[in-house]
């Protein structure tokens, strides 16, 4: 694939994750993906395999991405991440993207996030994510939980 095949599958890949088309994420996945999140998030760490990720997803929806912050996008607006691709290589794509939310409260959140993803074979083989400031996030989502 070249780099502008890559990166319109990095696109599709966070167009499925704004529209909840499982489907399609899925479908874009190597067997072999891997995730890497920032592990003082409540769904942070390592993941491996697709497998995994799907039994992950199935089994305990709360303690994935989705799961976390599902609840906290009810509308578009709030599942728009706005990503744009800000470089490109061989097998590398990184894009920037926002993060958004609004917690029960009605406070929103709203912050950058850069993913490096690497494409194998026309999928996702590995995805992570440098958010801009974790501890806004974790104490965003902590107040959430909370109702506060």
């Amino acid at each position: 694939m070249s780099e502008k095949d890559n990166a319109e599958l990095i696109l599709d890949v966070i167009k499925a994750v704004e529209e909840r088309d499982a489907g399609r994420l899925f479908a874009n996945y190597h067997d072999d993906v891997e995730f890497y999140d920032a592990s003082s998030l409540p769904y942070g760490g390592r993941y491996r395999g697709k497998a995994e990720i799907v039994r992950r997803f199935e089994e305990d929806p709360g303690g994935t991405w989705l799961g976390t912050w599902g609840p906290l996008q009810p509308t578009e607006s709030e599942r728009r991440m706005d990503a744009r691709i800000v470089a490109t290589s061989k097998n590398e794509v990184v894009a920037l993207y926002q993060q958004r939310a609004v917690g029960p409260n009605g406070e929103r959140f709203d912050n950058p996030c850069i993913g490096l993803y690497e494409v194998r074979d026309g999928k996702l083989v590995r995805a992570q994510m440098f958010h801009y400031d974790t501890a806004a996030i974790a104490d965003f989502l902590r107040r959430a939980r909370s109702g506060s």
